[in-house]
């Protein structure tokens, strides 16, 4: 328990480090010396945890915002969670953009559809639940909102005017809850 806890230290003092660079410069011009020397560490120990800078950005991201977003009962609490989300893009604009940059569109966009496809998945199962909808489209509709999702929110990031937010978060869970539940209908009336 100990060696979690202290792993789980490391790696956020690593991060805080990164996000202190990212203000500064593009992801691109940041060793992982100047973040060692930083936070104090060693390689070894940076190596021991990421493989690389680009991987401290994932963890980053995931620790900081799609495990939260992952604790909420995406049937009742969904707006919360599309707001959380929002927030969090908000808050961190800057290193937001930064990833973007240093990572890229593609590599961003599959990072997020990487753990947006659970968080789709979990709500289309619940909604499906007692339903008999073809697994085939339940994994289509599931791909389809994924990548709808990952591409508005790096739309998100890169809009320096961030449309507001409330609407925003209105748009996308009127459109994501309502259109899938009746997709859901419509396959199981007719596939």
């Amino acid at each position: 328990m100990k060696y979690k806890t202290t792993s789980l230290m490391t790696k956020r003092a690593l991060a805080s480090s990164l996000k202190k660079f990212m203000e500064k410069r593009p992801l691109n011009k940041i060793s992982v010396r100047e973040i060692v020397e930083d936070c104090g560490v060693n390689r070894k120990t940076f190596y021991y945890h990421f493989s690389n800078i680009y991987d401290l950005v994932r963890w980053m991201f995931e620790e900081e915002a799609i495990e939260v977003v992952k604790q909420y009962d995406l049937i009742t609490d969904y707006k919360d969670a599309i707001l959380f989300v929002m927030n969090y893009v908000e808050k961190n604009n800057h290193i937001c953009n930064c990833a973007l940059d240093g990572l890229g569109r593609n590599e961003l966009k599959h990072f997020f559809q990487k753990d947006f496809l659970s968080i789709v998945g979990n709500i289309v199962e619940q909604l499906s639940e007692n339903m008999d909808v073809p697994s085939d489209y339940k994994i289509f509709i599931i791909n389809f909102y994924t990548e709808a999702l990952a591409a508005l929110l790096i739309s998100w990031i890169q809009d320096k005017d961030h449309k507001d937010k409330e609407d925003m978060v209105k748009y996308i869970s009127i459109t994501l809850y309502e259109t899938i539940k009746q997709a859901l209908k419509t396959a199981e009336r007719e596939l």
